[in-house]
């Protein structure tokens, strides 16, 4: 095979145990001098947001009005803030929702329409925007190296992804120690996330040398680590290895994008209220079988990360569901309906993106399968 690709990550990656303690020092190597801390309440709550705070002088205000699924009422009371505050650079420290609320709150601050606009991208952001650092405290979105952003619209209930370059972070600070009071349920789901990213990314139809080398790292540490740290949150190993194991996630589908269980995990998430994590667990080891079929690399895979084949790799999947309690069949999550649940996978966008694209009654017979 003659391979022929193009790569780029801008993203800064500052990895380690205690790593945000240098965050002050970090800005100060940057050059920002007045910011905005955009984080989950959580932290306002635990005191963690505080303590930034009061070691990191150049930030003078914080932002924490942010729901689990981003609304774009809150990107756009978090830009109004930014330019309240005249800030040069944002820190996001949570999950998922406040790094992607913080990336499209660090574009909007410059935005001359409606956010609407943009989501629904019928106007393209230019590419004036605030640097922003993001502060992973869950080990599963990657988000702290993408440049897609997931939020909602509040008036009409469509939660959609929007990529755009500005989106990169300037900076990510991965401290697995930020990880360690994360509860067993989302250490699961966030992880099985990471899973869902890096095999996604490993059989996209844009997957390419780089990003499979960085999956391929990623999965040999969450099959080795997730159930570790599920079973003692303290574990800082388990927990470092999994913080690593996101962010290398991140970076192998950050270019090539999700494909078919990230296209299912939205009809799941938005009708039957699985978490992401989670609603991207549900098809995993589906896709894994059904890929599998179409692409020996797969195979080769499976064989990488120590399992006798692809079968095995997927019964592992399978295993761990079950271990961490999740949903894994249409009669758990209240689904009476398998082929209005697969039309509504096969027909998301996502779904373009994978080698394999079933039709909506053979991933019918799939779901009923589970």
């Amino acid at each position: 095979m003659v391979n022929n690709f193009s790569y780029s990550e801008p993203v800064k990656i500052e990895f380690g145990a205690g790593k945000s303690k240098e965050l002050s020092a970090l800005i100060n190597r940057s050059g920002f001098t007045r910011g905005v801390l955009i984080a989950d309440k959580l932290f306002v709550e635990n005191g963690i947001v505080e303590k930034i705070r009061s070691s990191c002088l150049q930030i003078t205000a914080v932002y924490s009005d942010i729901t689990p699924n981003p609304l774009l009422s809150e990107v756009a009371a978090a830009a109004k803030l930014l330019a309240a505050e005249r800030a040069n650079f944002v820190v996001a420290l949570g999950g998922g929702s406040s790094l992607d609320l913080a990336k499209f709150a660090c574009s909007a601050v410059f935005a001359d329409a409606p956010l609407t606009e943009y989501f629904y991208k019928r106007k393209a952001f230019t590419c004036k925007h605030l640097p922003l650092i993001a502060l992973p405290t869950t080990a599963g979105t990657g988000s702290e190296v993408t440049a897609v952003s997931v939020c909602n619209d509040g008036l009409t209930g469509v939660k959609a992804p929007l990529r755009c370059e500005n989106f990169f972070p300037y900076m990510a600070v991965v401290d697995p120690e930020l990880t360690s009071s994360v509860p067993p349920f989302v250490t699961a789901t966030t992880g099985l996330d990471a899973m869902a990213h890096a095999l996604e990314g490993f059989w996209s139809v844009k997957h390419q040398p780089a990003c499979d080398a960085f999956a391929t790292a990623a999965l040999k540490l969450i099959f080795n680590n997730l159930e570790k740290a599920y079973l003692n949150g303290n574990n800082l190993e388990a927990r470092s290895n999994m913080s690593l194991a996101a962010t290398l996630a991140g970076l192998s589908f950050a270019l090539p994008g999700t494909a078919a269980v990230h296209a299912c995990s939205y009809p799941l998430s938005t009708y039957y209220h699985l978490c992401h994590g989670e609603a991207c667990a549900f098809t995993l080891d589906t896709f894994i079988k059904l890929n599998a079929a179409a692409d020996n690399r797969v195979e080769f895979l499976s064989r990488e990360l120590g399992f006798a084949d692809s079968t095995a790799m997927a019964a592992e999947v399978r295993r761990l569901k079950k271990v961490f309690g999740l949903k894994t069949s249409l009669s758990d999550i209240g689904a009476d309906n398998a082929l209005d649940l697969a039309e509504k996978c096969v027909s998301h966008p996502f779904m373009q993106n994978s080698q394999v694209v079933p039709e909506a009654c053979v991933l019918a017979k799939e779901f009923e399968k589970l």
